[in-house]
């Protein structure tokens, strides 16, 4: 992280260093005690921030995060801002920047994540697949900040310190967001959620068809069961082709209203059946024979 200093001197010898002053409709951190953060991605952020050595800054933050001082956060890619309530009246601006992966960088990255199909179906499922950070290191990349120079941090506070218990409080709330929505991750290195799944899905060829695309042709009608004791085999042909699963009409009905995920359960549910509508295909798809 670069050195971050604050104002002036006289500035910091006017800095109160007592109680925070209450912030009205502040985002207060679920985690009451112990760990912040409830699943491995958000607890993994945490870790790499406490593997730079600045875990006592982080506590003083934690405190502030518990207490609700951070009034809001956005996170866009490559940086987060907030206001953080303080001592004084005006809340401090503080500013998280991170180094985003390159264009170039994301097509290795996407090429490989796309390489297994259950990376995108955990995905939609609103979980952050275990072994992410594998294909990212097969590329000599990392999801996570590796180094202190991958982030920048700045705060209008006047405290010298690096991070601030202002800056450090941001940290705590950006896990919890962590926590809700997965990609939110990989938007601020630089990957925004909608642009990531188009890619996958291109790449992994389960893109919704577009417009002007002919429907595939309707099943043939069902034999007459009257005619079963009169008529021949070739009445009742026995088709054992498996076919992949059509979206089920629930999805395309619009939301649902329950959400997963930070996004409504048939934007999952659609998606899923377009993964395994792929895969029945891919199965089907003859061996190609080897030369003799």
């Amino acid at each position: 992280m670069a050195r971050r200093y604050g104002r002036y001197w006289d500035d910091y010898s006017r800095y109160s260093s007592g109680p925070p002053r209450a912030a009205a409709d502040g985002i207060k951190a679920k985690s009451r005690k112990g760990k912040v953060g409830e699943t491995w991605w958000s607890q993994r952020f945490i870790a790499v921030l406490e593997s730079f050595r600045i875990g006592a800054r982080l506590e003083r933050g934690k405190r502030y995060a518990r207490s609700g001082q951070v009034m809001d956060l956005d996170i866009e890619p490559g940086a987060v801002t907030a206001r953080v309530q303080g001592t004084r009246a005006r809340p401090y601006d503080v500013r998280i920047e991170v180094a985003t992966l390159t264009e170039k960088d994301w097509r290795k990255v996407e090429a490989a994540l796309a390489e297994q199909a259950g990376y995108l179906a955990r995905l939609l499922s609103g979980e952050m697949p275990r072994d992410v950070e594998q294909a990212f290191s097969a590329c000599k990349l990392s999801l996570f900040p590796a180094r202190t120079s991958d982030l920048k941090t700045s705060c209008s506070c006047p405290d010298w310190s690096n991070p601030c218990k202002h800056v450090a409080a941001v940290y705590y709330i950006l896990a919890e967001r962590f926590d809700e929505d997965p990609f939110l991750v990989f938007c601020w290195r630089g990957r925004p959620r909608e642009d990531l799944l188009a890619r996958l899905r291109t790449l992994r060829g389960t893109a919704p068809a577009g417009p002007g695309v002919a429907p595939a042709a309707p099943p043939p009608p069902p034999p007459d069961p009257a005619r079963f004791w009169t008529c021949g085999p070739a009445d009742f042909p026995v088709d054992l082709a498996a076919r992949p699963p059509a979206v089920s009409p629930a999805c395309e009905a619009g939301p649902l209203g329950v959400a997963l995920g930070g996004q409504d359960l048939s934007d999952w549910l659609a998606e899923l059946y377009r993964v395994a509508a792929h895969e029945a295909a891919s199965a089907q798809e003859p061996a190609e024979e080897e030369d003799p």
